[in-house]
């Protein structure tokens, strides 16, 4: 922090006060310069500390435009205040915070319910830091199962190559052999046949995902789970199902109930989902559950003796917040069953007559449409040739929209596509807003950069 001349005449220090208490200097943030690489020798005020780093944050993305993240994004003023009591408690001190531990223990027999847990005595489950983390857990606890068969072989894990990039992290960090199902023309998740085809007796599971981040779609859970029965029949090889529903978990309960995905399927060993998500709380919060104390062996949940508390955990995080546990518990309490199915089957309608209306405009084509999760991917028709989705996605950045255009994964790189994700929030007088841009937007975009740079060319 540099001091311009004249302001190094500090009444604080001239007067010895507590800086912590110290009134705001209307003038003084003009003349600072905030810290870059090392502290400041001298303290500042807190309104002036506020202003200089709130003036900085005005540069980010407006976050309700978001279009590209998953996260939540806005929740009530009632939950904030919640959490903003709650951001001082250490979510791992179940002793001196009993009672945030027992809204842990709740919001985690809510989610057993959710999702058809055959005996929710027996359910183990816990919250993360989001669902990287659960996912983490889940693969240790899919691991450690196959490695009491006394296989000697390498681990593998299968799942499609839409997968979130945790799942490959799992992978490196606890040498296990990814075998990734490559996207194949218009097949763009997992299927049973492609999952069967890459499994063996060193398989520790097959992840399918609900849905996956690329184009909202859900994978089929219960046909996989169906063909890995008929595999173990044939072959004596019982690989479990890991289900990552980081966001279709909290949206299939309430508007795909129907739908068999979750514990319903005997091959189901885990769960897990994002709270920050569509569970619908800031970031970070999520959660895993394991059918039963079989599914996790009782070796990877260690006993700590932690401020004169014995507490089992099992966690990569040690010490965080107990806010979003909270807030997580707060939102389940607010809404109940017939508020959740509102809010997601909201989003859902935003997103299916957003792209709907995308599909209208005439140069677009649509891979989803947000019928599932309330998520759709789309790309330019083969006879558009003025503009890309990478096009798009800058102009619309000029408007405020936060719209993601990317390559599909290896085998399909050859495909790129715009996405957009409907949360909590995004109105359908948003969605028109964005079509109006979008809209007005397509003549200039017809004679743009691509023209002029192929003119070079």
């Amino acid at each position: 922090m540099v001091l311009h001349k004249g302001t190094a005449s500090d009444p604080d220090r001239k007067t010895g006060a507590n800086p912590l208490y110290a009134g705001a200097y209307p003038a003084l943030a003009a003349n600072i310069r905030l810290p870059h690489d090392s502290l400041a020798e001298d303290p500042l005020p807190p309104d002036t500390a506020l202003q200089l780093v709130r003036d900085e944050l005005m540069l980010d993305g407006n976050a309700r435009l978001n279009l590209a993240t998953f996260v939540t994004t806005w929740m009530e003023p009632q939950a904030r205040e919640l959490m903003a009591e709650c951001v001082d408690k250490n979510m791992i001190d179940k002793d001196e915070y009993p009672q945030t531990a027992e809204l842990e223990r709740r919001c985690v027999n809510i989610l057993a319910d959710l999702w058809h847990a055959p005996d929710p005595t027996a359910i183990m489950g816990c919250s993360t830091t989001g669902s990287s983390e659960a996912c983490m857990l889940a693969g240790m606890a899919l691991k450690r199962r196959w490695s009491k068969l006394g296989r000697t072989g390498k681990p593998n894990l299968v799942m499609g190559a839409n997968v979130q990039v945790c799942w490959e992290k799992f992978c490196e960090y606890w040498e296990v052999e990814p075998r990734l199902v490559p996207m194949d023309g218009d097949r763009f998740h997992l299927t049973a046949d492609e999952a069967i085809a890459r499994c063996d007796e060193n398989t520790i599971g097959v992840v399918a995902i609900l849905g996956s981040t690329f184009d909202g779609s859900y994978e089929p859970v219960a046909e996989i789970a169906a063909a890995l029965d008929g595999l173990a029949e044939r072959s004596g090889w019982d690989i479990p199902v890991h289900v990552d529903g980081a966001s279709g978990a909290m949206i299939a309960p309430f508007l795909d109930p129907d739908l068999s995905w979750d514990f319903r399927l005997l091959r189901v060993a885990s769960i897990n989902t994002s709270g920050h998500k569509y569970g619908l709380v800031y970031p970070g919060v999520g959660w895993v559950l394991w059918r039963d104390k079989e599914a996790l062996p009782e070796e990877l949940v260690l006993n700590v003796n932690y401020l004169g508390g014995d507490m089992p955990t099992f966690a990569l995080n040690f010490s965080r917040p107990g806010a979003e546990v909270a807030a997580q518990y707060y939102t389940f309490v607010r809404l109940g069953r017939e508020g959740f199915r509102a809010v997601q089957q909201a989003s859902r309608d935003v997103a299916t007559q957003l792209a709907d209306g995308i599909a209208e405009l005439g140069p677009f084509r649509l891979l989803t449409r947000g019928d599932q999760l309330p998520v759709f991917a789309f790309t330019t028709k083969p006879d558009v040739e003025g503009f890309d989705v990478f096009d798009v996605s800058r102009r619309l950045r000029e408007r405020g929209w936060l719209v993601p255009a990317y390559t599909f994964p290896e085998n399909r790189t050859d495909l790129a596509v715009l996405r957009i994700v409907v949360r909590n929030g995004f109105t359908h007088d948003l969605a028109d807003l964005l079509l109006a841009d979008l809209r007005r937007l397509l003549p200039e975009l017809d004679h743009g950069p691509r023209r002029r740079t192929a003119f070079h060319h």
